[in-house]
């Protein structure tokens, strides 16, 4: 985490944060965001929600973490349900970064299968998983579906924080 010299009090002092919702919204009136009560921030192209908060700009749901508990987090904040701009209080845990990894549910881009854990080898597909950073591989399959399927019934077995 960043230094800021943003505090839980001045957070507390300019914003309100709905935990059901996770949205936040203005105490204050600011020149140009709108008057007391609009909604804090906007969704950034990689769909995080984002607020400018004293010159600093920052993820909402790390703002949700700081709001609620009155402390920056220690690692990360991650979004339960995958849906990066869903800061419902509910929806948030503090986690390893090596544990939020483990939350991944989609193929990283340049994925030539199309499938989370699995490439082509020669004329089939193979499935692996790597485990506190042990690539082990499960097996070469016919098609990327079933190796798929198999990679996701050792990823309910294997990851700790995985969430499907």
């Amino acid at each position: 985490m960043a230094k800021t010299n943003l505090t839980a009090t001045r957070l507390l002092e300019l914003l309100h944060y709905d935990p059901e919702t996770g949205i936040f919204t203005w105490r204050v009136s600011r020149q140009g965001t709108g008057g007391i009560g609009s909604v804090a921030g906007e969704k950034n192209q990689r769909g995080y929600w984002r607020i400018g908060v004293d010159h600093g700009r920052y993820m909402g749901n790390v703002l949700a973490w700081l709001y609620m508990t009155g402390h920056w987090p220690e690692n990360d904040v991650d979004h339960r349900n995958n849906i990066r701009h869903d800061n419902r209080w509910d929806n948030l845990r503090h986690v390893s970064r090596g544990v939020n990894n483990q939350n991944l549910r989609g193929p990283r881009r340049g994925n030539k299968s199309g499938f989370l854990g699995v490439s082509p080898n020669r004329n089939r597909w193979s499935a692996s998983i790597v485990v506190d950073g042990v690539k082990t591989h499960l097996g070469t399959f016919d098609t990327p579906e079933i190796a798929h399927e198999v990679y996701v019934q050792a990823k309910r077995r294997m990851h700790i924080g995985n969430m499907l």
